[in-house]
């Protein structure tokens, strides 16, 4: 069961109350994003647990209980962890709003949730590197990854108009950005960052040691510049306990390099429009009353 920090406002009169003229971005922490268009709703490895104690502990909000959705045409996964496949958080949307999931074969076949996952076989979509989708307004092209911890991961390039923003999990620098790069011009991207954490590892008989699940400085460096970034958002640098990692460190690795032109750090709720920098302010529905 989800229980969100903040009720149901950021949901109800946040996402769904806004009116995007473009393609926005609201962030859900992790590596988390509900994608709107003026007639699309897409949400990428939605989680709103609480992370599995003592081996990971969640240290941001939940912003949102997804049984307050109203809003969901797809759900799209990029690989079998428990954070990016979790019935808790995608359930209701599959099951109170019809929406279809879009993930690898891995993610249903060998997913780190034990326990049902909640996709009708008939709203079940497997993806791989390559494929083309189009939701409404929206297209999404599912491209290649490199994450050493994941069995079949991906990433894709959510495009609407000549807006577009690449979602890469948590791969770490990929022979295949460099194409990537080539084939898009890409507003946006999102990477994981983090350090080396000694984490105990219950599925290891509670075992310590040091592990390391996420991009550090260089390897996001060098991710952005295959790509050729224009805007880089760092991802899961303060999702779990032990792992964390200040983002705004990565103003010294990136400072001698020509991408991405602009670093933006954002935090749990918070909305960017691909098509201009910055982040934008919260919609009060108060406002003129």
């Amino acid at each position: 069961m989800v229980h969100s920090t903040w009720s149901d406002w950021f949901v109800t009169e946040e996402i769904e109350a806004s009116e995007p003229d473009g393609l926005s971005v609201w962030y859900l922490g992790g590596n988390g994003f509900v994608f709107r268009t003026a007639e699309t709703t897409l949400y990428l490895d939605p989680y709103f647990g609480d992370g599995s104690p003592p081996r990971t502990i969640r240290m941001v909000p939940v912003p949102m209980d997804p049984s307050a959705a109203a809003l969901c045409d797809a759900v799209l996964v990029t690989h079998e962890h428990i954070d990016h496949v979790h019935p808790p958080s995608y359930g209701p949307l599959v099951e109170e709003l019809d929406a279809d999931v879009y993930a690898p074969e891995a993610s249903y076949e060998n997913p780190a949730y034990d326990g049902d996952l909640r996709v009708p076989e008939g709203q079940k979509n497997v993806v791989a590197a390559g494929d083309e989708l189009s939701f409404g307004d929206v297209d999404v092209h599912v491209r290649g990854a490199n994450d050493p911890d994941a069995e079949e991961p991906v990433t894709f390039v959510v495009e609407h108009g000549d807006e577009t923003f690449f979602a890469a999990g948590d791969s770490r620098p990929a022979e295949t950005f460099e194409a990537i790069g080539n084939e898009f011009d890409l507003d946006v991207g999102v990477f994981a960052y983090g350090t080396v954490g000694n984490i105990v590892h219950t599925e290891d008989g509670g075992e310590t040691y040091p592990t390391e699940w996420y991009n550090d400085g260089e390897q996001i460096a060098e991710a952005a510049n295959a790509l050729e970034l224009d805007r880089l958002l760092p991802t899961h640098w303060d999702l779990w306990r032990g792992v964390g990692h200040d983002p705004k460190s990565l103003h010294e690795h990136l400072a001698s390099y020509e991408y991405p032109r602009t670093l933006e750090v954002v935090r749990v709720g918070d909305r960017i429009d691909v098509g201009k920098p910055g982040v934008v302010r919260p919609k009060d529905l108060r406002e003129g009353e």
